[in-house]
């Protein structure tokens, strides 16, 4: 496999998509936070201090996807036509699952959105809930599936 992000002196590129056709392009990451029992049940109680967790965590994912294009490098700007955010509790291990879906017509993938997205929801968590307990675990994030392009479907 060739790396294309370097030119022939080794510098680093934005790699040029001018000539790929535009596709499709759905992507889906997740991540998991494992937090204390007092945290879970402080987001499920909505007893958070700072305000409602999941909501505003939801949020910032949706925000983050759009962002994208800041925070890594070599990541083209793209125009997103959905981002959407869910989560899955599981209450009786105590871990927060963020999902990130991104979606969009164009001629590169939006695996690094969804990515960030799911990053981003997660970190939002941590940072609302610290106060209860800075022990927060955050693990896994990981490309669940991704569709469109010339590398065609993936799936974990």
């Amino acid at each position: 496999m060739e790396f294309n992000h370097f030119d022939e002196k080794g510098n680093a590129v934005m790699v040029d998509v001018s000539g790929k056709e535009v596709t499709h392009r759905v992507a889906v990451a997740e991540g998991t936070i494992a937090v204390s029992r007092e945290v879970m049940d402080a987001i499920t109680g909505r007893r958070v201090k700072k305000g409602d967790v999941l909501t505003v965590a939801q949020v910032a994912g949706i925000m983050a996807t759009k962002k994208t294009s800041d925070l890594i490098p070599m990541c083209h700007p793209l125009s997103l036509t959905n981002a959407a955010v869910t989560f899955e509790l599981d209450e009786e291990d105590c871990e927060i699952k963020a999902l990130c879906r991104a979606v969009t017509d164009g001629k590169t993938g939006v695996e690094m959105e969804a990515l960030t997205g799911a990053s981003a929801a997660l970190l939002t968590i941590y940072d609302m809930c610290k106060a209860i307990d800075k022990r927060m675990v955050i693990r896994d994030v990981h490309l669940v599936e991704k569709s469109g392009g010339k590398s065609g479907e993936f799936r974990f």
